[in-house]
């Protein structure tokens, strides 16, 4: 294992043309992907994190109570494009399947409305088709021409565009005339409702965005494709939970001599004749190396992590962060084998909900959740004869200056009543484990500007070129990967964002 890349003080050294070194910063999906990918390519890299174990928000919070051990998931519940980590371990001559066991989740998600009905979101033409037709055989009769114009979608916006790098607008001039054809100036709402009549339809098919981080009202109809990327490679779990992906990851990576330093806060990228030569740590060690790929969020490191004409103050204010998140974690001492593995509960309002959210930054009574029940389809998530849960609720970001020590418990006993009153009857009974994260959570310990969930905004004008760019515009060798960064958030987005900055290092992907 190489040692060298640490030293008690800066050094200069001249850059070589070819990469021999990498540092990158942040052991989330997005920067382990990046690892891995240079690994493959023979660079000599390492890996900082200033959190005591990877994954970034798809870590693992573990607990005990009552003599028992409780392990949560903190973030991505399911994978919608495993072909991204199979490519992974086949680029260092492994498979995945020999590492992790992949479970089909069905439904996909069950989405409970406030009038009591549901539907099973996910499966065949056929399935989904015979869902809709519950509430309209109109949108049921709609739902292939729904699922061609996602297809289009998903072939021009993810396998086309999807690991092409936008190092600014001007890239984006050969993709506008299709996008114009496709229509991206419609939003993911205005997209469904062209299709479906009925609202209940039309939420189901439309709330996608929010688990990218964006409204879909706002967010542009590109992101229509995750539909169609869904049926294409089905909605799976990991056996033992998500972290088990990102440990096999780590181990993967371990075994192909990347090196890795936890607690690590980074506290510079020291820049040397117009390149980044070194990080600095907290502590004052400096990691050297001939490039450097950063997973934290590129506002923050163009605002706090880089010096003199590279720092731009401004950076965060000239964009649109996405909302937070209040994530409610709580296990009980009984089962609840009705509950779908993903539940999601509309409230009474849709449209206006996600106004306060996005627009207003006011904190939503009107609660609608995404309910998380792993064991639904693997038993071992929870202790025989309990459940785990996470219950999710979009809320404003930091920006809305909502006191979150003065209201969070009240926003917890409101959800709490709502998931006992549609979902989990008597909860207030079972509860034997309990913690929850508050958008302060996402500011303070993953560092996102505004304590957003998900970066930026998916908007039409935050797509693609419009995004932070994968590489940085004044230093050649600091590349970006993660939820801010081209294609965007959400697990695919971020895995891909690590072949983009491939493609722009190399000129290919492997």
């Amino acid at each position: 294992m190489r040692t060298d890349f640490l030293s008690d003080a800066n050094r200069e050294n001249s850059v070589p043309a070819a990469t021999h070194t990498a540092v990158v910063v942040g052991a989330g999906f997005g920067g382990l992907a990046a690892a891995l990918r240079l690994a493959a390519r023979g660079v000599h890299t390492t890996v900082v994190d200033r959190l005591g174990m990877p994954g970034g928000r798809a870590a693992e919070f573990v607990r005990h109570a009552e003599g028992q051990t409780f392990r949560y998931d903190a973030g991505p519940t399911v994978l919608t494009a495993p072909v991204l980590f199979e490519e992974l371990f086949s680029l260092l001559g492994e498979r995945l399947e020999d590492h992790v066991e992949l479970m089909p989740v069905k439904p996909w998600y069950q989405m409970q409305f406030a009038d009591g009905s549901h539907l099973d979101y996910g499966g065949t033409t056929e399935q989904i088709q015979s869902e809709i037709a519950k509430f309209s055989q109109a949108d049921a009769a709609a739902y292939p021409a729904y699922l061609a114009h996602s297809k289009k979608l998903f072939e021009k916006g993810y396998e086309e565009l999807g690991t092409q790098p936008f190092l600014d607008w001007r890239a984006m001039i050969t993709a506008l005339p299709a996008m114009a054809r496709l229509r991206a100036d419609r939003s993911v709402y205005a997209l469904t409702a062209r299709y479906f009549k009925h609202e209940h339809i039309r939420k189901a098919f439309s709330i996608q965005p929010l688990l990218v981080g964006g409204n879909p009202f706002d967010t542009t109809s590109i992101y229509s494709l995750i539909h169609y990327l869904e049926r294409k490679w089905g909605v799976w779990f990991v056996r033992g939970g998500m972290a088990r992906l990102v440990d096999a990851l780590v181990a993967l990576a371990t075994r192909h001599g990347v090196h890795f330093l936890w607690n690590a806060e980074v506290a510079a990228i020291e820049v040397s004749n117009g390149l980044a030569s070194c990080i600095r740590l907290r502590d004052g060690r400096t990691v050297q190396a001939d490039t450097v790929v950063c997973n934290a969020d590129p506002g923050y490191v163009l605002t706090h992590l880089l010096a003199g004409p590279h720092r731009k103050i401004d950076a965060i204010d000239r964009k649109q962060y996405s909302m937070s998140l209040f994530v409610w974690y709580f296990s009980t001492n009984i089962t609840y084998p009705g509950v779908a593995h993903h539940t999601i509960l509309f409230g009474q309002t849709y449209r206006e909900v996600l106004h306060k959210i996005f627009n207003t930054l006011e904190l939503p009574e009107d609660l609608s959740i995404y309910l998380h029940r792993p064991s639904a389809t693997d038993p071992t998530c929870a202790p025989a004869g309990h459940d785990s849960f996470y219950a999710l609720v979009p809320v404003p970001n930091l920006r809305g200056g909502i006191a979150w020590e003065g209201v969070a418990e009240t926003f917890k006993a409101a959800l709490q009543a709502t998931l006992a009153q549609r979902a989990l009857p008597h909860l207030e009974q079972h509860i034997v484990d309990d913690f929850y994260v508050t958008p302060e959570y996402f500011s303070k310990e993953l560092l996102s500007p505004w304590g957003a969930g998900f970066s930026i905004t998916p908007t039409l004008l935050q797509s693609a070129g419009f995004r932070f760019p994968n590489r940085s515009k004044t230093i050649p060798n600091l590349y970006f990967v993660g939820a801010g960064t081209h294609p965007g958030a959400g697990v695919p987005g971020v895995m891909t964002s690590a072949k983009v900055v491939e493609r722009l290092m190399f000129g290919s992907v492997q």
